[in-house]
């Protein structure tokens, strides 16, 4: 693969990740091709792990996404994206995806992903990450002792990349997990 100038600078500095400095390549980041210098992440062999295997996150190495995810460039912002969203359990993780911001290509670049299961409303509709879903029926919150009223407007939902049945997003300014068949799409 030839590297452009700007690519091979960026090969010569760090990790756009965590910022070592040793072994560093360049990585195509799906589902855009990877000819285009800026479809690629500049990242140290940990951090490729990392992104190629979602299995076994090292969450205290991840801990750098926490700064990586403020990069200028859309593509390092895109795989920050997706691996803070495979550590749903992790506080400090969904803190800085509730933090961030990306412009609308970027999070739709960033949610589109590898995903291959499709997420369906109430009413067979299909929801995309970034959608907003009204509630269709009043719902107790587990744990926060509260009830999401019925007709509640959820915005800029976000797909739980394991389970088609499930989607994230805020009411009254808590983050929960919707059932989908409690939702339709607005």
């Amino acid at each position: 693969m030839s590297l452009s100038l700007n690519l091979e600078s960026r090969c010569e500095m760090k990790c756009e990740l965590c910022g070592n400095n040793e072994g560093i390549t360049a990585l195509p980041v799906s589902p855009k091709s990877g000819d285009n210098d800026d479809d690629n992440v500049v990242v140290c062999p940990k951090c490729a792990e990392q992104i190629q295997n979602t299995e076994n996150l090292d969450t205290n190495h991840l801990r750098c996404l926490a700064e990586s995810i403020w990069s200028q460039v859309p593509a390092v912002q895109a795989i920050t994206y997706r691996l803070l969203s495979q550590m749903p359990n992790e506080g400090w993780a969904q803190d800085t995806i509730g933090m961030a911001y990306l412009d609308e290509e970027t999070l739709e670049w960033a949610q589109t992903g590898d995903s291959k299961l499709i997420h369906k409303d109430s009413n067979g509709n299909i929801l995309q990450a970034g959608d907003s879903v009204t509630l269709i029926q009043d719902l107790n919150v587990k744990g926060a002792n509260f009830t999401a009223k019925r007709g509640t407007a959820v915005r800029r939902i976000r797909l739980v990349h394991d389970n088609a049945e499930h989607i994230e997003g805020k009411v009254d300014g808590q983050h929960i997990v919707i059932l989908t068949k409690f939702v339709k799409k607005s």
